[in-house]
């Protein structure tokens, strides 16, 4: 199995500059790619990361994409190999034939660096020399055409990778997301018609008012021919979207139709500018968003993800941004997200407008109801327009991201997985990270139970078996590992001691999952515990403060509409502080479901995730250690399309708590 992240990084593209004075153009600095180094340095990620040369595209590699329909030549590169023997002059009257284009007699030799770079991380991953990894590039790409320059982009990186990536390993699908805050129409050109590229922009555009101005830049821009789905427009028609806009899109529609496409490879446009202080994106989303959407990224195509730099202007932001990234690709826990988790009116209406016009397209969307008669009055607006100082003032900027980092940043536990030394799986059947601990001793079990959880240990093998979870629980709950799993006889009561033993530490949210069929044992801490209940039954129970969602069968498309339409936008709103998943018998979901719930969720409560599991099947032991040591989930086999009775299902649940958790609202 492929491990390790790798870092490509070269000096040499900083050497791309501006010679002269251009107000659009004189934001984009070598500086960009230098302090992001230096940033990853100074947070000792540098060293921990795979190192992989790098090297410049060939001639060949950027004619994949910058050639003429029916030459294998391009008037475009050969205009930019000329430039490297110009004068200053010479250099401004060429880049002024081109949008938002500056030319430096260096910029075509950082330019094939930018691509060669790339497709050295390609290689790296799809060769299973690291599992992931990112590339620091000078000039970035995404706006790039076929024949022309734009947009401070002279060859189209990630489209050169992903026809490089087809080409040189037979792939058939692969995803590519931009989430720079312009739109990359250079990338949507190319593979408007090809249906073995899905590719996902969100971008500022404020009703086509906001560069590049292009009606294609819609929502309704969906592709052509056999690639009709596969471009995914989603337009952010204001600016100042935060963390809960961009968690809202991946729940509601990116992720839905990626796991449907079952990418092989995904390639990420990584712009910054769509983050907070950008002068150019004026949006609020802080550093630790990435590392969210990295996180849930990589439980796509086997955890094959290369994230490759494009925009990002405020250089504070930008380099904080690119550490969670990576922080995230290496495997560290992720932060705890901030602010409200409720996406503005202004998301809602633009993810409900995407998912509209994409119902054609995709199974998962094929029962979506029709939102064209969405009024304001409908859903409460949660935009603060004036939560965040303004984008300008670039030192108050940084002085809130320097107090925001010390406040999000924590100590990354030194064991990862935990479990007891007495399970009845053999250790060697573990994964090898897995860290075995002692379990308590039998007197101090007792006198806990008899202190604190008499009431629900009545059994003695109960009271035995709470020995090895309670030691483990203590690791988690004091941070000392970051999750761990246990066996239990008695899955519900050893939860519920559990629980009760959190609180008892000082816990405040704690989410519980419970998989199979059970007795649960009520929540009796009003509005410390929120429940949800996947099982066979049919109808839904409350439990106090908490509630169950109880499905039945829910493999599949069904898990994939009951977690991704309901499960993560609760947990994201509710932001729990530890995550208790407890797996018992009669289990409706798969191994792979399972597992895929365990990675799915580690974005929550720093990852702090506690497993119990009352099914000693070895498959399913040892499927749910490799997801919470980090390792790529299991593939999930040919999507089916979810039966109409169990969307309903789950849109009645939507509605019933949308008022709530306000996550629910966009679907």
């Amino acid at each position: 199995m492929a491990s390790g992240t790798a870092l490509i990084y070269d000096e040499e593209m900083t050497t791309h500059k501006l010679l002269w004075s251009d107000p659009i153009c004189d934001i984009e600095v070598p500086e960009r790619l230098s302090s992001s180094y230096e940033q990853l340095k100074c947070y000792h990620l540098v060293e921990r990361c795979v190192h992989v040369p790098a090297r410049e595209g060939s001639e060949e590699e950027i004619l994949l994409v910058h050639r003429s329909e029916t030459y294998f030549h391009c008037q475009h590169l050969e205009v930019a190999k000329s430039t490297q023997t110009m004068n200053e002059e010479e250099l401004k009257r060429v880049s002024g034939n081109y949008d938002a284009f500056f030319f430096h007699p260096n910029t075509y030799r950082c330019a094939r660096l930018a691509v060669g770079t790339t497709l050295q991380l390609v290689d790296a991953v799809m060769s299973g020399k690291v599992c992931n990894g990112m590339a620091l590039v000078r000039p970035p790409g995404h706006h790039s055409q076929r024949n022309a320059a734009n947009g401070f982009c002279l060859f189209n990186n990630v489209a050169i990778a992903a026809e490089y990536a087809k080409l040189k390993y037979g792939l058939r699908r692969i995803l590519i997301v931009d989430w720079d805050v312009h739109h990359g129409q250079g990338t949507q050109y190319i593979f408007e018609e090809d249906p073995s590229v899905l590719y996902f922009s969100w971008h500022r555009y404020e009703h086509q008012e906001f560069w590049p101005s292009l009606k294609e830049s819609d929502y309704d821009a969906v592709g052509l021919g056999k690639g009709k789905g596969f471009n995914i427009n989603l337009p952010w028609n204001k600016v100042g979207m935060g963390n809960s806009d961009y968690l809202a899109a991946f729940f509601h529609v990116l992720l839905p139709v990626a796991f449907e496409f079952d990418p092989e490879l995904v390639l990420v446009s990584s712009g910054y500018d769509s983050g907070i202080g950008d002068p150019e994106g004026q949006m609020n989303a802080t550093p630790e968003v990435f590392a969210h959407l990295t996180h849930f990224l990589m439980q796509l195509a086997h955890g094959k993800l290369c994230v490759v730099l494009e925009g990002g202007y405020h250089l504070k932001s930008l380099s904080e941004s690119v550490c969670m990234t990576v922080k995230t690709l290496l495997g560290d826990p992720v932060p705890q997200i901030t602010g409200e988790m409720a996406p503005c009116l202004s998301a809602i209406e633009s993810i409900q407008n995407v998912r509209a016009a994409h119902k054609p397209y995709w199974k998962c969307l094929m029962y979506e109801g029709n939102y064209s008669s969405l009024s304001s009055g409908e859903y409460p607006s949660t935009e603060d327009e004036s939560k965040m100082t303004n984008n300008d003032e670039t030192v108050k900027i940084e002085r809130f991201l320097e107090l925001h980092m010390k406040n999000i940043l924590f100590p990354v536990p030194p064991i990862k997985t935990a479990a007891t030394t007495d399970t009845k799986i053999s250790a060697h059947l573990l994964p090898a990270p897995i860290h075995l601990v002692k379990e308590m001793d039998k007197p101090h079990i007792k006198a806990l139970v008899s202190g604190f959880y008499a009431d629900l240990v009545q059994e003695d093998k109960t009271l035995l078996s709470l020995g090895s979870m309670l030691a483990i629980l203590d690791k988690i709950l004091k941070k000392e590992v970051c999750n761990g799993i246990a066996e239990s006889p008695a899955c519900s009561v050893s939860v519920a001691v559990a629980l009760r033993h959190s609180l008892r530490f000082g816990f405040q949210r704690v989410l519980c999952i419970f998989v199979g069929d059970m007795q649960i044992v009520p929540d009796t801490e009003d509005g410390k515990i929120l429940m949800i209940h996947i099982c066979e039954k049919e109808h839904f129970t409350f439990v106090l403060n908490g509630f169950l969602l109880l499905l039945k069968d829910a493999e599949g498309n069904d898990f994939f509409s009951a977690v991704l339409g309901f499960i993560l936008p609760v947990a994201y709103s509710y932001q729990p502080n530890l995550t208790v998943i407890a797996v018992g018998p009669s289990r409706s979901l798969g191994i792979s479901g399972i597992s895929l719930l365990f990675a799915l969720l580690q974005g929550l409560a720093e990852s702090r995730i506690f497993a119990v599991v009352e099914d000693t099947e070895v498959n399913l032991m040892q499927s749910v250690a490799k997801a919470l040591v980090g390792a790529s989930t299991p593939h999930f086999g040919a999507y089916v399309p979810p039966t109409q009775e169990k969307v309903n299902k789950i849109k009645i649940l939507r509605d019933q708590f949308q008022q709530e958790w306000k996550m629910l609202q966009c679907s």
